[in-house]
């Protein structure tokens, strides 16, 4: 599902307004969401960053609700439950910037030859550990293909080898990302 860019606008206001009512404990303001692509099922991530630093990032690679009410949910999620910050609060409206990374299916790789940096993130797990770097996160790093996939493991509290292990799963997946910065 690729969205234009009107459509990307109107979902970055409405993760916005998400976020700036929950921060304020006010009701968001409604907006209509007729669109067809907005109430279609995806996965997605929604990405906040404050004075050019990470800031939050949550999101689910699969949802049974309308796009538009996943980024929702996951842009309060990100600014109030990523467990790497503290919660945002009503002093941090209009000091952040939102990116939005609506996600293909994952597919499951078995060489990591298949992936290419800067158009595919990585999943893997092993065990009961998981970890994912969206696309974009290599090519802003300038990690190449060997340290991307480290650094997935890093991620997911692996040691930096554990991709090659045959216990270990690794999926690809690419992302239409949006962003108001």
């Amino acid at each position: 599902m690729l969205l234009d860019k009107q459509m990307g606008t109107k979902l970055l206001k409405i993760a916005r307004n998400a976020i700036d009512a929950c921060l304020t404990e006010t009701a968001a303001a409604p907006v209509e969401v007729a669109d067809l692509a907005l109430n279609q099922t995806a996965g997605c991530f929604v990405t906040i960053h404050m004075e050019g630093q990470l800031r939050g990032c949550i999101g689910n690679f699969v949802s049974d609700k309308p796009l538009h009410l996943e980024v929702t949910q996951m842009a309060v999620a990100a600014a109030t439950t990523d467990p790497r910050f503290y919660a945002m609060s009503s002093q941090d409206i209009g000091s952040y910037s939102l990116d939005i990374s609506i996600l293909s299916p994952l597919l499951k790789i078995d060489d990591v030859m298949q992936i290419e940096v800067g158009t595919h993130g990585i999943y893997l797990e092993k065990d009961y550990s998981r970890g994912v770097l969206l696309p974009q996160v290599a090519t802003e790093q300038g990690w190449d293909r060997q340290t991307f996939i480290e650094q997935t493991c890093v991620k997911a509290g692996l040691p930096t080898d554990a991709w090659k292990s045959p216990q270990t799963s690794i999926y690809s997946f690419s992302a239409q990302v949006i962003t108001d910065s």
